[in-house]
C-alpha cells in the first residue's frame, strides 16, 4: 500500500484529488493540506511515501517547501517522493522544481489514470518522464552557462561504463525491469548501480539524475 499526502491550495481540488487516489485499492491518503510548508511539517509527521503537490502550493513559492519536503536531514532519514502537478509546462519552472527534488512533474489537465500511474512510478523511486518534462530539460540543458557544463562533466567521469550505461537508460525513461532486460543483469543490480550513481554525483532522486545526464553531455538533446 502506497501512501500519500495531497496538497493543493484550492479545497474543491484537494478535494478531487483525494477521491480520485483513495479510490484505488493500492493507494491510500494519509492528509491533506492547503499550505505547501505546512506540507514539509505534515511530512515529517506522517511519513507518507508519496507527497502530491499542485495548485499555487506548487509555484515559485513553493520550490524551496519541495526542497524541505525532499531533503534528507541525515543518513537514513527517510523522505517522500514528490510529484508536482502544475498547470503551465513553462520550462524554467519544470527545472526549478525538478532541481528542488521533485521525482516527476505532471500537468493538471492529466487524467485520473495518468495522475494514479504518475503516483505508482514515482513511489517506486522512478521519474515521471513526459514528453513535456522532457522538452523542459532540453531547453534548459541548451541555455546551460558553460562553466556549470564543465563541472557536471568533471563529476561525469566517477561513473564507470556501466554505470554510465545505466544512467542513459535512465534518462531515456526505462524502468528497472526494461534496464535489467536490455544489459542482461538483474533489477535488483540495476537499483544497486542506480543508488550507487545517485550517490556519485549528489542527487536526491532518480529524476535528478536525468537533469544530470542531460546537464553533463552524456545525453545530447535532439536537434
Amino acid at each position: 500500500m502506497t501512501s500519500v499526502l495531497v496538497v493543493h491550495d484550492q479545497s474543491l481540488q484537494r478535494l478531487g484529488l483525494r477521491m480520485l487516489l483513495a479510490a484505488e485499492p493500492d493507494l491510500i491518503v494519509v492528509g491533506e493540506t492547503a499550505s505547501a510548508f505546512e506540507a514539509a511539517r505534515m511530512a515529517a509527521e506522517l511519513r507518507p511515501d508519496v507527497v502530491v503537490m499542485g495548485g499555487r502550493a506548487s509555484d515559485a513559492d513553493g520550490v524551496e517547501a519541495i526542497r524541505r519536503i525532499t531533503r534528507p536531514a541525515g543518513p537514513g532519514d527517510h523522505r517522500p517522493r514528490l510529484l508536482a502537478l502544475t498547470p503551465t509546462d513553462d520550462e524554467s519552472y519544470a527545472y526549478a522544481v525538478l532541481r528542488a527534488g521533485a521525482g516527476g512533474f505532471l500537468l493538471q489537465d492529466a487524467t485520473p489514470q495518468e495522475l494514479s500511474a504518475a503516483v505508482r512510478v514515482v513511489a517506486a523511486g522512478d521519474a515521471v518522464i513526459t514528453p513535456g518534462l522532457t522538452r523542459a530539460l532540453i531547453e534548459t540543458v541548451r541555455e546551460q552557462k558553460p562553466l556549470r557544463r564543465i563541472t557536471q562533466e568533471v563529476e561525469l567521469q566517477t561513473l564507470t561504463h556501466r554505470e554510465r550505461d545505466i544512467l542513459t537508460a535512465v534518462a531515456s525513461g526505462w524502468s528497472n525491469a526494461e534496464i535489467g532486460r536490455r544489459l542482461s543483469i538483474a533489477p535488483t543490480t540495476v537499483k544497486s548501480h542506480v543508488s550507487h550513481i545517485l550517490a556519485k554525483i549528489g542527487a536526491r532522486a532518480r529524476v535528478q539524475a536525468v537533469v544530470f545526464a542531460y546537464e553533463s553531455g552524456l545525453v545530447q538533446p535532439a536537434a
